[in-house]
Formats: C-alpha cells, structure tokens, sequence
C-alpha cells in the first residue's frame, strides 16, 4: 500500500483522510476499553458513533436532511454456519443508523446502505476488525456533510452492533426497520486482517455492482476469482444478510485481507494497522457511493419486484480484475463465452494453418496428435509441480517435531516448497525425448528439436486454454488467469517466430523477445498468487485442528498445494522455453468449564485446545511455565491425558467443530460461588399443554443467573421436537454432535431485566433433553493468572462456560 498517501488532519473537508479515521479507531479500540457483548465498552461505542453522528448533524447545510436513530432489535431465524445448522434468538442489540438525503428526498427513494459493525470478538480491541469499518464511515459520513455535496439518493449509514454473533445485527436491520425496503444497493465494510489491498470479496446479485466498482473506484482491488476461494474460509460476512439471506439486494463485500495473523486476537491493535489502507478504502468508498446514487439502475425493493423476469444476463456473474490495482478489467459472462472460447477454437486450428495448405489433411492431424502429447506432458508437469511439495511436506514432518514452522515466515515456505514445484514441473521435459513425435521431420522440414519445442509451445497453450473455457463452464470466476496467459502466450509466440528469422533459435536475444512479452502477466500472477497465498497462511492458525494422525500434516499439504499450483502457473509459460521470522500467534483457547444441577456446581475444570494442527503438546514444551502451573509433567501424553469431550465446548458450537483433542484440568470452583449468587438455570413457569392430537408444548423460561459479561448462550435440544417459539415456528436442520441423536441448536444473546421465555413443542410423550451452555467473559482469578503465563507467541481467548442439563 506504499503508493497510497495517506492524508493528514489538514487535508481539505471534501478529500477522506485517513488521519482523521484513525482518530475515530484509537476512540473505539484503546480509550473504550471492550466491544463484545456483554462488557459496558460496547454501550459506550454507540454512545460514541451517536455522538459523531449528531456533530455532523448539527452542521449539516439546508440543502441535506440528516436523520438519525438508534434501534432496539429483537428476532430468531435459522442459518447454515461452518456448514452446520443452527438457530440465532437475540434480543436488546444496538443499531445505530443515519440517513443524509437531500432536503426535497421522498422517503421511498432508493438508498445506498453502508454498512460496517461496532462490535469487536472476545479477548480483541477490534482496531481493524471492525474499528477501522466504523472510522471510514464515519469519515465518509464527514466527508458528504462538509463537502456539500447533496446525494441525488440518500444514503444510510448503518453501525451494527452484533454482527461478530453471527450477523444478528444486520439480520435484526432487514427484518424490523423501515428503511430495508428502500435499499437499492449496498457496501458492506469487513476486516479480516489489519489492511493491504481492500479487496472485492464478493459482488452481486448480478453485475451491476461490480460494473459500477469498476468504473468509479480509484484504487480497484478485487477479482470475481475472490468469490471462488470465499467460502472455503471460515466465517462470514453480513454480505450474506443483504444480499443472500434475508435480501436480494445488489452490493459489494469489501475486505481487508492481509494481516490475518492479527485478525480475532488481541494483537488487533491500531499500531498494526497498514498505513495507506484506510485512506485507499475511503478514496473508493466514497466514489462508489457517489456512483451508486447517480446510477439509473438503483431501484427499492417495490422497484425490483415490479420488474420484469429478464433473460438471465443480469443475474449472471461478471468477471473481472484488478491489475496491480492500476485499473479493472471487466467483462460479462456473455462476452466471456466468447472471449473464453477464442483459445480453444486457436489451439484446434493451428494444426491445419501451419500445415493444411502446403502438407496435406493427415500431415495436419500428425501435427495435432502432436500437439496433444504437449497437452499432456504440460498437464502431468502442473500436476507434478503440485504433488512434489505435497510429497515433500509429508516426509519433511516426519523426521520433524514443528507442523506449520513457515506460519510466522511466509517467505520460509516458498524457500520449502518453489524448488520441488520447478522440479515437478520440469520432469515432462526431461523424459520428452523417449515419446517419438508423430510428424516426419523430413517432409515438415523441420529437425526434431523444432517439432518438439512447437508440440511443447502448443501443448502449454492448450491447456490453458482449456483451463480458461472450463472454469466458465464450471460457473466460477477465475478463468481470467488463464485466458490472460493465453493472449500473452500467443504474442510471446509471435514475437518469437519472428525473432528467430534475425537471431537463430537458440539466441539470447530470441528468448528474450519470448519472455518479455509474458512479463505483465508473469508479474500479475505473482501478485495475485501472493495475495492469496498470503491470505492462506494467516488463516491457517484459525482453520482449526484436525484429528491425527493425518490432521497433523493437512496445513503442510495445503500450502504446498498452493504454491505448487501458483508457481506453476508462474512459470508453465516459460517450460517450452528451457526444454527473516516475524511472530505470529498461535491461537490457543482456554475455557473455564463449571458443570452446574440446580444451582450448585457439581464440575470444575480448564479446557485447553489449540486452533491449528501443532498440538498442545508443542504448547507445553516451549511454554513449560504454563505445563508447571496446570500440574502437567514432562512426560505429558494425549494418549493417557485426561481428554475433553466436544460437548464440553458447546456453548460457543459450532467453532468446537474447529477443535480436537482437547484436554481438561482440574480447577477450583471457590471463587465462582464467591463472586455470583445465581448461576444459570432453565425452568419451566407454567404447566405444559397438552393438545388433542397428543403433541405436547412446555413453556420454559432461562436465566443467566448474575452472570454480567455473558456473550452468547447456546441451547442444544435432543428428543421429539417438532416446533418452538423460535425463527417463527421453523426448526433448524437437525445436527448430529458427537454421533449422539439429532440435536437442534439455537444461540441465545443479548441483555435484558428480563428473563428468556420460549416454549417447545414435542409430538411424543417422550422427553425432551436440553444442554444449555452460556459463555461469561469474566475469569477467576486462578483462570486469569493461567492465563497472563502465556508466552506472547501465543493469543488466549479465554472466557467461562457454564453448562447444565435438564429434561422435561
């Protein structure tokens, strides 16, 4: 981001300024002291946004209305999370909106919604994630009142409150406010690192919001390839709420993605932040924004739904990309159909023009199954480029102890695995000479050495040829890189045949005129693999840990996957051609469990489990002073340790699928009955009704006892269910946990005076068995001194989980 400069406190009030933003972000993350649900921070950040927001309003020109307000949301629904199905109550979370319009706006008028959320994880000032979304609207929020621009629409600015508990904020906006329905178009804000290049994560419904992205932002980062490697990340975004779930609104997901190590920890902080990120973010916030109000195409909710079902081309994904940034390349499918299929069509027709005419049909065929064998030896040099780094981390863990070692040094992972990916790619060439061509070099007039490096030209040429036509077929977004390559090659081609005329083949000079040609994209590969290698390895230490012993190798397997494949892509072009450390932490969760029956606490351990693939036992060896304190001797084994069950992590389900092998340590409980009265407890206020059909409903009420930092609580509901009072009336898929019987989950959260009333409804006399597990940011004082031991290598989300059983 080193070109991007960022602009100081006295830059002019019609330019963003990233100075200013940082303001707002050292506010919400170091003076605000927490923004999680449940610790009085997150109050005081509303409090914060509200009154920003009303400065502007004060100020604000006749020619603009400023309207604002802070919303009290409520509701349930049911959602698929980390591909597992659950149920979301909540109640009493803060939204805080604004809306600047022109002061002659009707209340209809299509909107633009910008949407960033306030709340922070547990354990992590959210400087980035999602300060840094709060301070760019808000700067932005400036920058439209004292610029004096009036918005030809207006535009709402939505600070939710609750996005980190699984999007219930953004969810709670669509389904209660009377704004929702005005919203023609969208950008959500998102953090998941701590800056670099704020990427286009996802785009749509159809095309329009990316065409005007395209045309507008001034800094473009983002490619329709970023929506293809998406959803195998863990998380989400409120994009999902607006344009997906719960809306068929047209918007943008726009992302920080590098800085990942930082990303849900308490590294989090506004000194990591990347210079010149926020001022890019906001240079194209505001340009889109300016473009989307000025578009013919914005249209309410009334509008789209009154228009005609058109032919599908809307509908359809674009692609498109940045190049370095410099600019946005963008196409529609359709005319990606077209484009895509021009190599195809190129590599099935050159046979025919370079031999047809002069050598005959057959001579032609000879030169296209020769051509072929280039196809496949290209093929089986990717596929080696790739499975030689796997083969290559598969045996270097086995004479090793440290799984994972390049995490805090990408650099060390391309010095592992780029020379075996050149090796993989270059053994085709080597064993060519054994496979006999199927031209005759006499009658070509052509030595065997020509014929060869045209088959090898051309068979590298058809591959990504097909690569490009494929990944269309295919419905995803990243065929452009090898289209890219395709065009390239061709002119690489060109300027090479012409070159041997004057040089000879095997002159310096006639190589370079091949390669000079494939440097742009040679040079775009490599940033956009590095990119996304980049991004894999930071989130590689929040994927979660696998069971072993394979799960101790996958993270190896998968970066040397990818670096195989990005390499050769890099270099595939150029094979006819040839015949420091930094920390990074390591997430550990630490969770105080007190198992309770009827308000005592018959249960009191600490369960320790890690989010990669190095175990706890790594943990305890470089940090014996944490092994010393917990009881833990030298001679540690999972195999005989003490192990703790996945149910024991179900308050924060479904991030326990993350985890295994666990373990679980005796722990005092003196100091929870000293500090709360109550503990949480489920009951039934009032008989159950039984109809005449036999189904049975029981009315429940739950308390959360005195417990006054509660994030989330979590029900797990075992046993005849057939409906309950949540998501109007609609149970989840069922889940199976720990292949116990089928299981609804439903979280609970947000605080009120009140207790939670809900009832549930079995079709069966049978039972009804419930786990309830509510999570409490507040830690003993033997739980906070644990974990203060940790070294700074490692970032402890700690809290306590309190769990308890009933049946009704």
């Amino acid at each position: 981001m080193k070109f991007v400069k960022p602009l100081g406190f006295d830059a002019p009030v019609d330019r963003f300024s990233e100075a200013r933003a940082i303001q707002h972000i050292k506010v919400l993350s170091q003076d605000i002291p927490g923004r999680q649900e449940g610790q009085p921070g997150l109050r005081q950040a509303a409090d914060y946004i509200k009154s920003q927001l009303h400065l502007l309003q004060d100020r604000a020109g006749p020619d603009i209305r400023i309207e604002i307000e802070e919303t009290m949301i409520n509701g349930s629904f049911n959602m698929m999370f980390l591909g597992r199905s659950i149920s979301l109550a909540y109640r009493n979370h803060t939204n805080i909106l604004m809306r600047i319009s022109s002061a002659v706006s009707e209340e209809d008028d299509p909107a633009v919604l910008l949407n960033g959320h306030f709340d922070s994880p547990p354990g992590s000032p959210g400087a980035a994630d999602c300060g840094s979304c709060v301070a760019s609207l808000l700067e932005v929020a400036r920058l439209v009142v004292d610029s004096g621009w009036v918005p030809m629409k207006p535009i709402i600015f939505l600070f939710n409150g609750a996005e980190e508990l699984f999007m219930v904020g953004s969810h709670g906006f669509m389904k209660t406010h009377r704004w929702t329905k005005t919203i023609g178009a969208f950008i959500n804000l998102e953090a998941s690192g701590n800056g670099g290049p704020d990427f286009v994560c996802q785009s749509g419904p159809g095309s329009w919001p990316s065409l005007v992205y395209a045309q507008s932002a001034l800094f473009p980062m983002g490619s329709s390839a970023n929506q293809d490697v998406f959803g195998i990340v863990p998380g989400d975004t409120d994009y999902r709420i607006f344009a997906n779930d719960h809306g068929n609104i047209p918007g943008l997901d726009i992302i920080y993605l590098i800085g990942g190590y930082y990303y849900h920890t308490s590294t989090d902080t506004v000194e990591r932040l990347l210079p010149g990120s926020i001022q890019a973010r906001g240079e194209n916030v505001i340009r889109v924004v300016k473009a989307f109000t000025m578009s013919t195409k914005i249209r309410n909710a009334y509008e789209r739904e009154s228009l005609p079902v058109n032919d599908g081309l809307d509908n359809e994904r674009p692609i498109f990309f940045d190049y370095m940034s410099w600019f946005l390349i963008y196409y529609t499918r359709r005319q990606a159909m077209v484009l895509h299929s021009i190599p195809v069509v190129v590599f099935i027709l050159v046979p025919f023009l370079l031999r047809l005419s002069h050598l005959g049909f057959w001579c032609s065929i000879a030169t296209f199954c020769d051509f072929i064998i280039g196809l496949l030896f290209h093929v089986t040099g990717i596929l080696l480029a790739i499975l030689v780094p796997i083969i290559f981390s598969i045996v270097r863990l086995l004479f090793s102890s440290h799984s994972m070692n390049w995490f805090g040094n990408p650099y060390l992972a391309y010095m592992m695995f780029i020379p075996p990916s050149v090796v993989g790619l270059l053994i085709p060439r080597f064993v060519w000479r054994s496979f006999p061509l199927y031209q005759d070099p006499s009658r070509v007039k052509s030595s065997v050495e020509e014929l060869a490096g045209e088959a090898r030209f051309w068979g590298a040429f058809g591959q990504y040829a097909l690569m490009t036509l494929g990944y269309l077929v295919a419905g995803l977004g990243g065929g452009f890189l090898y289209f890219f390559f395709s065009a390239f090659m061709l002119l690489a081609w060109f300027c090479f045949s012409l070159s041997i005329k004057s040089f000879g083949r095997h002159s310096l000079r006639s190589a370079a005129c091949y390669i000079i040609p494939l440097l742009p994209c040679i040079l775009y590969v490599v940033y956009f693999g590095g990119v996304l290698i980049q991004f894999l390895i930071e989130k590689m230490g929040m994927m979660g840990s696998l069971p072993p012993p394979y799960g101790y190798f996958v993270p190896d397997v998968i970066v040397a996957a990818i670096i195989g494949a990005v390499t050769s892509l890099s270099l595939g072009p150029l094979v006819p051609l040839i015949g420091n450390c930094k920390d990074a932490p390591k997430r550990v969760i630490f969770q105080h469990t007190i198992q309770t029956d009827v308000g005592r606490i018959v249960d009191s351990a600490f369960d320790i489990s890690v989010l990669d693939s190095n175990s706890l036992i790594f943990l305890f060896k470089h940090a014996p002073e944490i092994a010393s304190e917990l009881e833990i001797g030298p001679d540690f084994s999972l195999e005989t340790a003490d192990l703790s069950r996945r149910e024991r992590w179900m308050a924060i389900y479904p991030l326990s699928s993350l985890f295994s092998r666990s373990i679980k340590v005796p722990a005092k409980s003196d100091a929870i009955l000293s500090k709360y009265r109550y503990l949480p407890h489920l009951s039934s206020y009032k008989p159950p009704m039984i109809s005449d059909v036999g189904s049975r409903r029981v009315y429940l009420e739950f308390s959360l006892g005195s417990l006054e930092e509660v994030w989330v609580a979590v029900l797990n509901i075992t046993g005849p269910l057939s409906s309950w009072s949540f998501a109007e009336n609609v149970l989840p898929a069922p889940e199976v946990i720990g292949g116990g019987p089928p299981s609804y989950i439903c979280r609970l959260s947000g605080a009120g005076q009140k207790n939670w009333t809900f009832w549930l409804e079995a079709n069966s006399s049978a039972h009804l068995v419930i786990e309830v597990g509510v999570v409490d940011q507040y830690l003993v004082d033997q739980a906070a001194k644990i974990k203060g031991l940790f070294p700074d290598w490692v970032d402890v989300i700690a809290f306590s989980s309190y769990l308890s059983n009933y049946v009704f």
